[in-house]
């Protein structure tokens, strides 16, 4: 029992420390890309332009990361279906920063890999989780996932596409950090 709480509270370390920094690593890309638009332009434009070094080393960074976190987590609560979604994401993320846009529809697959994967675990744990920080992981997965339909329909509801895209990263993003604070409770 010792051991499971331990391998817990290093996925949620691993898990916690991959997201922030990739939040972080996001915002400076940003802010080196000269004209870039957190409304017109898409994340992946990060991956091209002037900051794409910074930008693919930090996703390539949450996906090894999250790999280990998911691994980790597998061996500490034996939930094999949720560990499978985190290694999944972890993989498709890896994925992301390694082909990134200028490889077409290999860079939208892994993309959307990443997006679905991330919005089904949230919702995953939302069911499985008997406290009360289901109720924002219900919310941040439903509204990743409806982001990323209404993205696919390109609805954007005035944010453009890439203030819509950021809808469905964000709560995402969010749901990790809070999923890694209840693991590092554990």
């Amino acid at each position: 029992m010792k051991n499971r709480g331990k391998e817990l509270r290093i996925a949620g370390l691993l898990i916690g420390l991959s997201i922030i920094y990739f939040i972080i690593a996001m915002m400076l890309a940003e802010a080196l890309y000269p004209g870039y638009s957190i409304s017109n332009n898409y994340i992946s434009d990060l991956g091209v332009g002037p900051s794409a070094l910074l930008f693919n080393a930090s996703i390539i960074f949450l996906g090894v990361l999250l790999l280990i976190g998911a691994y980790f987590y597998e061996r500490g609560s034996k939930q094999k279906v949720f560990s499978t979604l985190l290694a999944i994401a972890a993989v498709a993320a890896i994925c992301v920063g390694v082909f990134n846009e200028n490889f077409g529809a290999i860079h939208e697959i892994v993309s959307a890999i990443v997006f679905i994967s991330g919005g089904v675990a949230a919702l995953y744990f939302a069911v499985r989780e008997k406290s009360v920080i289901r109720y924002p992981s219900l919310v941040l997965g439903l509204t990743g996932l409806s982001a990323t339909v209404l993205s696919e329909a390109s609805v954007y509801l005035g944010i453009g596409p890439g203030g819509m895209e950021r809808m469905i990263v964000y709560p995402i993003l969010l749901w990790g950090v809070l999923f890694a604070g209840r693991l590092l409770a554990m």
